[in-house]
């Protein structure tokens, strides 16, 4: 071991503490210009200087989620549109994984199914409504199969390009070593590709989050799709936003729990992110 690895590995117990404390500082100030935002439209509304009629100030957007909350509404619609895109993106992200690794390591497989499946990719999501409507009835199983197809393509495309896009001099780094095929998957070929498998998941995780409104608005009768459009029927901007919010917070949780549960996996990684 040289100088300089001894002294990078004396060092590292104590970079750790201070990268943590890094860490949730960031953490902390990502939420001070959504609060700057809320007290100042907070303070222009309450001084007469905006009309919070059609945007309402938070106090009344608080007001409404307690409501929700209170009366068992907000965890009913959002644990219907939890499942929903706990299912869809279950379902996509297995079918885009295969495919992704069929089409990325066949080139008779990309042939003959790539440009099909990028001409898919083009088709609006709100067209395939009537078709899951006709197909599968306007139940949870079209409403799934459309988040599926959301979260279906970001996870394809994602695992084609990281296997197509494998460095070659690694591949031939693990022959050297005369690797079996089997070893060489494990070893070489799937850390190569899991930093972008992990990319690709949270993008359709963030796609299902966004096909689950469409999904919702086609004859749901709970969930937080439901909400917004009662809200635009009963003219209540209010019970908007607050169904708006709670997307947010929901979405950002299940991203962060994918995160963690992928992060272990990526440990490996000996990048600058903890340097900038």
């Amino acid at each position: 071991m040289s100088v300089l690895e001894i002294a990078a590995a004396v060092d590292e117990p104590e970079r750790r503490p201070a990268a943590s404390r890094r860490s949730y500082r960031l953490a902390i100030a990502g939420f001070v210009l959504p609060v700057v935002l809320a007290i100042l439209w907070e303070g222009l509304v309450a001084a007469g200087i905006a009309n919070g009629r059609l945007m309402p100030p938070p106090s009344v957007v608080g007001r409404t989620l307690w409501g929700l909350a209170a009366s068992g509404e907000l965890l009913t619609h959002a644990g219907a549109t939890l499942w929903r895109v706990a299912a869809g993106f279950g379902l996509g992200a297995l079918a885009g994984t295969v495919l992704g690794a069929v089409t990325g390591a066949l080139p008779v497989a990309r042939s003959l199914l790539d440009p099909t499946l990028q001409a898919l990719r083009a088709i609006p999501s709100i067209a395939w409504v009537p078709l899951f409507i006709l197909w599968l009835g306007i139940f949870e199983a079209s409403k799934v199969a459309l988040i599926a197809v959301g979260v279906f393509f970001p996870v394809y495309l994602g695992v084609a390009a990281a296997i197509q896009g494998i460095d070659r001099k690694i591949v031939e780094v693990g022959r050297v070593f005369r690797l079996s095929r089997l070893a060489m998957t494990r070893r070489v070929l799937l850390p190569a590709i899991l930093p972008a498998w992990v990319t690709a998941l949270r993008s359709g995780l963030g796609l299902g989050f966004m096909f689950v409104v469409a999904a919702e608005i086609m004859g749901a009768s709970e969930g937080l799709g439901y909400l917004l459009v009662d809200g635009q029927q009963l003219g209540r901007p209010d019970t908007i936003i607050a169904a708006i919010i709670s997307f947010a917070v929901l979405g950002k949780l299940a991203d962060g729990l994918l995160v963690a549960i992928t992060r272990p996996f990526l440990t490996w990684q000996d990048t600058a992110r903890d340097k900038l």
